[in-house]
């Protein structure tokens, strides 16, 4: 049966091509919408390009018709039209002035237009769809680009697997072992294995997954510590294998804070310029996203604007270069270490570089791939960030771009990933991470 979909503001806010993915239903936008995306218009992030285009599509469909009598969308596709409400089907108690209620008002009114036919608000606000509940109007969310159904289905890059004892002395003898699909089931390139005794669980080993025709390979603690930084964890250690590795050029770390995923990937970075000369700069950035309110324009040069945001990072690499020769002053002055404004990255090719994205999790999937697709010839990309702090209103655990970059890239071995779940900061970060 053909249903009519009524668009809240934030679903075009999340995709701009939303329209076209209601199959052969009709549209219906209602005239608010297009008030509240005109105020974001101008706005240099993934939400302002959104704004911008769906201007743009709303424009090319109104080029092949009039869009209050409506326009169809295409071949098998329904036909969207631009309306407004009638007054008097305003609920009692709800304020006209409210953006919210006049897009309420319009599902109601479109309701009352077509009584026979299933009228939904798609909204992507839980309070809005609380309303429609309240007011009998069938309601949905707006979930696109959710890559799984539940934050807790996300890809780990771990997975524990029982095997015989025997197996596991073999394994430490240097014998090369092999894992069949359909013995051994379903692991993914770069994944982490522990091997636990299914005759004696505190029997184990560490290895990680190439491919099922190469062998396990076999996972231990370094020897030496990484400038100083010995992991605390087996996460760690994990994630440390991933970031010395030459063969993998993207690497994602989730975890809570105090965790060490973000020290760790500086300290592999610091390692792997300034030691080992494999790199020439690490880049090091992040998304602009304050935590409460914002303070406003900052004066000076750009990295000078920037040297506030990324004060996390800056603590972190004056950790590590703490009793070196050289401060970190005279990396920024000699370009060795770069702050880098995400803003400006399009269009450019980043060579030769270890680079550092810190709090990925507030990267919209657009801007994550405008990132990503920025790495040159011999660059590797390092995505760290906490799912459970997400400050953008358009994303959450499971729609945000560092788990969409940890789920599409998990099945390639080009990428891997490493979930660390223990705090190593303190002991008073580690229970207020558990209590608070």
């Amino acid at each position: 049966m053909k249903k009519t979909y009524v668009l809240d503001t934030n679903v075009f806010l999340t995709n701009a091509n939303s329209v076209y993915e209601f199959r052969n239903n009709d549209i219906v936008v209602p005239l608010k919408v297009l008030d509240e995306i005109d105020k974001h218009k101008k706005r240099q992030d993934g939400v302002g390009l959104n704004a911008r285009s769906i201007i743009r599509v709303l424009d090319g469909l109104r080029s092949k018709g009039n869009l209050h009598k409506g326009v169809r969308l295409g071949r098998k596709k329904g036909i969207l039209s631009v309306r407004d409400y009638d007054l008097e089907d305003l609920p009692i108690g709800c304020d006209i002035k409210s953006a919210d209620n006049e897009i309420l008002t319009t599902a109601i009114t479109e309701m009352k237009r077509n009584p026979k036919r299933k009228v939904i608000l798609v909204t992507r606000d839980i309070n809005m769809r609380v309303k429609c509940d309240s007011l009998k109007i069938m309601t949905e969310d707006y979930a696109p680009n959710k890559v799984v159904t539940d934050e807790k289905l996300l890809f780990t890059g771990l997975k524990k697997h029982l095997v015989d004892d025997q197996l596991i002395d073999q394994f430490y003898d240097g014998e090369h072992i092999f894992f069949d699909k359909k013995d051994d089931g379903m692991f993914f390139p770069n994944q982490f294995i522990m091997l636990v005794s299914n005759s004696n669980e505190k029997k184990s080993a560490l290895a990680r997954f190439i491919s099922y025709e190469s062998k396990l390979e076999k996972v231990v603690e370094p020897k030496d510590a990484l400038w100083g930084l010995k992991p605390r964890n087996k996460e760690q250690v994990f994630a440390i294998d991933l970031l010395n590795d030459p063969e993998i050029p993207i690497v994602t770390l989730v975890g809570k804070a105090g965790c060490g995923k973000t020290l760790l990937a500086i300290a592999a970075g610091l390692d792997q310029v300034l030691e080992k000369e494999i790199f020439k700069k690490l880049i090091v950035s992040r998304p602009i996203q304050p935590l409460g309110k914002d303070i406003g324009y900052l004066p000076g040069t750009m990295e000078e604007k920037m040297r506030p945001w990324l004060m996390p990072i800056q603590d972190n690499i004056d950790f590590l270069l703490n009793g070196k020769s050289r401060s970190m002053e005279m990396f920024f002055d000699d370009g060795t270490i770069q702050i880098e404004a995400l803003t400006y990255i399009r269009g450019r090719s980043i060579s030769n570089a270890f680079i550092i994205i810190d709090e990925a999790q507030n990267l919209t999937i657009h801007e994550l791939k405008t990132i990503i697709t920025r790495v040159g010839e011999n660059t590797k990309i390092v995505l760290t960030g906490d799912i459970e702090q997400i400050d953008s209103v358009y994303l959450d655990a499971t729609s945000n771009g560092l788990s969409y970059a940890v789920e599409k890239f998990k099945q390639h071995g080009l990428a891997g990933h490493v979930t660390l779940v223990k705090g190593e900061r303190s002991k008073v970060a580690t229970l207020a991470s558990k209590i608070l």
